[in-house]
């Protein structure tokens, strides 16, 4: 056990003390800083400053109608904050396309920001156009079809009857639905942009990890292997005490890495709404899920023994290997098993209790990763909690063992990379 903890050790100090993992740690929590903060800042800065830009546009009315002049107005008092700077033009349809050609040049001269052209299609409801510079502001973008649409309803109810200040009264209805998630647990609150968000933050996290580190084990044992240390480290310890100290050393990396990684984070999220007043900025209401104590240790044994699974055949594929060209060609079915587990990302997300979402949550090469978002979405059941847990926990038994029989005659091996058959006779060896 001495010489188990001694490898341990070794692995864990060593990578822990290198300048990467710092370089890594610390940009985590910065990615993670910059993601929860500076969305919400830079939009109530946007804000502050006013779309009056959005204003510095040429209209092209083809309607006939005060269409035109109800938008400028809009775009200038509603949304510019004061005076608008719209250029109405009062068009025919037949001299519609001269109209658009001479306010294309204006854009081009960087005169005006763009044109909308409102026209016949406008007044049927059902579309106007616009082309310009900002046309990827999805910010302004959207004001300026907010404004438009609000236009055509008040035209229309004007001219049902009724009078204009019952109009602007009924299309200013603004109604916000919020969420409330049921549960056997009881009433929670939660945002489902956010739980969405947070399930994908939790499953790139734990793909990432597990696959980052675990090509480090398989990086480790190659470079023993070429370097032939292995040779003289066997002399003392066997080599199924060498892998498994290899995996829970570099696994522990790993795992503090995360730890910090949640502790910083929580740490953000914690005064994340003190941060924001003082910019005047509100930004995205964000509530984490109510996954509780019993749950984080759940999530914790998916990544410990998922970590398990992958590492194992990351270990057994470094030590079938000669190179690291060789390296990069036989891990390929490893990652592809990996990587079956976030192809299946959208469907997961858009039905977290359908069929695909469910069976890769209980298979065990996906379930490290499937499960967690899962839990961070919707309420799984107890029996798929277990059933996954079991079935990770028995493929990361198979999976190690099954490593240390080809790791203990692999590593020995040099030359030729061996085949199917020869790799069944390392495992079926006494």
């Amino acid at each position: 056990m001495a010489k188990l903890w001694a490898v341990v050790r070794r692995e864990y100090l060593e990578r822990v003390r290198s300048r990467w993992f710092l370089i890594a740690t610390i940009f985590g929590p910065v990615l993670f800083g910059a993601l929860l903060f500076l969305p919400s800042i830079l939009t109530a800065r946007d804000r502050a400053k006013g779309p009056e830009d959005l204003s510095r546009i040429v209209i092209l009315d083809a309607t006939s109608t005060a269409l035109g002049e109800r938008v400028a107005s809009a775009l200038g008092g509603g949304l510019g904050g004061g005076t608008s700077q719209a250029r109405l033009e009062r068009v025919v349809p037949a001299s519609l396309a001269a109209a658009e050609e001479q306010a294309t040049t204006l854009v081009l001269a960087d005169s005006v920001r763009g044109y909308l052209v409102l026209d016949s299609a406008t007044l049927a409801g059902r579309s106007a156009r616009y082309a310009g510079t900002n046309t990827t502001a999805m910010l302004e973008m959207s004001a300026l079809e907010r404004s438009v649409q609000r236009q055509v309803q008040l035209m229309r109810m004007e001219a049902a009857g009724l009078d204009a200040a019952t109009s602007d009264q009924i299309t200013g209805v603004s109604i916000t639905v919020t969420t409330e998630r049921l549960s056997e647990r009881g009433r929670r609150d939660g945002n489902a942009f956010a739980g969405l968000m947070f399930g994908i933050g939790v499953a790139m996290l734990m793909y990432m990890t597990i696959f980052i580190y675990g090509l480090n084990v398989m990086r480790g044992v190659l470079e023993e292997k070429q370097s032939r240390v292995a040779e003289v480290v066997l002399a003392s310890i066997s080599p199924s005490r060498l892998l498994v100290g290899k995996v829970i050393g570099v696994g522990s990396v790993g795992l503090t890495q995360i730890l910090i990684w949640v502790s910083v984070g929580w740490i953000m999220y914690s005064v994340r709404e003190r941060v924001l007043s003082r910019f005047d900025a509100g930004g995205l209401p964000f509530a984490m899920p109510d996954i509780g104590l019993a749950g984080g240790v759940v999530i914790l044994l998916f990544f410990v023994f998922g970590f398990l699974f992958y590492a194992g055949l990351f270990a057994a594929v470094g030590a079938t290997v000669n190179s690291e060209q060789e390296a990069q060609q036989a891990q390929m079915p490893v990652v592809l098993l990996l990587l079956l587990s976030v192809m299946f990302l959208q469907n997961i997300l858009m039905q977290p209790d359908g069929a695909i979402a469910v069976a890769l949550s209980l298979l065990p090469f996906s379930a490290p990763i499937v499960m967690p978002m899962r839990m961070s979405m919707t309420d799984v059941p107890a029996l798929h909690l277990a059933g996954a847990l079991a079935s990770v926990i028995t493929a990361s038994i198979f999976a190690t063992w099954l490593a240390s029989r080809i790791y203990r005659v692999g590593l020995l091996m040099y030359g030729k990379r061996p085949t199917v058959r020869e790799l069944a006779k390392w495992v079926t060896r006494r």
